[in-house]
Formats: structure tokens, C-alpha cells, sequence
């Protein structure tokens, strides 16, 4: 097909301008809603047990593993109070507990106490630590790109970041 060149074009600076899809009406068919809900589900769950296991085949790291180390590398000084750690991860203080005894174990996190306040002990990226989280996260990114970027698109991204933005925050109040 070929194009016409007395159509109407979106011009170049403007392609990113996608029009929006109108938003469901409050009575959005059952079905409708409830498969829509199911298609986030299933490709969030499809997308995130292939980029897991690819995690795993390079680096051996579990999914709470990979999230903690994740977490570290991207905080000030590759560290964070346990405490807040486990919240951010969504693991019990006790599964949190089992992932952090195994990373340190595996010399790829150590426990600091506070030097202000008795109470907090900090997970700290060890050098190791640190450069198997930096490789794994450069990893991920590659990953996401393939996965992800590269049959969505850019604009198609971060229109998924925001919406499942809007969708916490809206879901996380009261």
C-alpha cells in the first residue's frame, strides 16, 4: 500500500502524541473487564518467569535474592536498614531472614549495625555483592529491552510504567 501524500500525516515531532483509548464506561461488560484484568496478569506473570529464569541461569540468584540485591545497587552507599528492606520486598521478616542469611553466605551482602541507633542493623552490598548485583542489573535491563521495550515499544513503555504507576498509587491508598 502505498501512501498518499495529500493525507493527512502526523508529522514527525508529533508521533509520540498517540491518542489515548477512551476510558471504559462504568458499565464496562463483566466479561470484558474481567478478561482485560486477566491479559495484565498473564502477561506480567509470561514476561517476569522469563526474565527470571534468565536471571537465574546467569547469575543463580532466586527472584527474593535478585529483588534485594536490585534494591542495594540502587540505594546511596549499596545499603538499606533490614527492616525497610524486607517491607520494599514484600517478605516476611522471617523469609527475608532465610534470603539474607543465603546471601550472606554467598559473601554477596553483609549485616551493619547502626552507629546511632542499636536497633537498626543495615544489608550492605559486599564487593562481591556489588559486582554480581551491577552485572545482574545490567542483565535485567538487557532483558526488559528484548522482552519488553522491543515488542511494546518506547512510547508503549512508559505508557505501561504509568499506568501500573497510577494503579498503585491509586490502589494504595486507605
Amino acid at each position: 500500500m502505498s501512501v498518499d501524500s495529500t493525507t493527512d500525516a502526523v508529522p514527525p515531532e508529533d508521533q509520540d502524541e498517540r491518542e489515548l483509548p477512551a476510558q471504559p464506561a462504568p458499565d464496562t461488560d463483566d466479561d470484558e473487564i474481567v478478561t482485560w484484568w486477566g491479559l495484565v496478569i498473564e502477561g506480567y506473570h509470561v514476561t517476569q518467569n522469563r526474565l527470571m529464569a534468565e536471571i537465574a541461569d546467569r547469575f543463580g540468584l532466586a527472584p527474593g535474592a535478585f529483588d534485594i540485591l536490585l534494591r542495594l545497587v540502587r540505594s546511596p552507599e549499596h545499603r538499606m536498614p533490614m527492616t525497610r528492606l524486607a517491607k520494599e520486598a514484600a517478605l516476611s521478616s522471617g523469609g527475608f531472614t532465610k534470603v539474607a542469611d543465603r546471601l550472606a553466605a554467598a559473601d554477596l551482602i553483609t549485616r551493619q549495625p547502626c552507629d546511632t541507633d542499636r536497633r537498626v542493623t543495615y544489608a550492605v552490598l559486599t564487593d562481591h555483592g556489588l559486582d554480581v548485583a551491577e552485572r545482574a542489573r545490567t542483565a535485567c535491563a538487557e532483558i526488559l529491552r528484548r522482552r519488553v521495550l522491543q515488542p511494546l515499544g518506547e512510547a508503549d513503555s512508559a505508557a505501561l510504567a504509568q499506568t501500573m504507576r497510577t494503579l498503585r498509587e491509586a490502589n494504595s491508598r486507605g
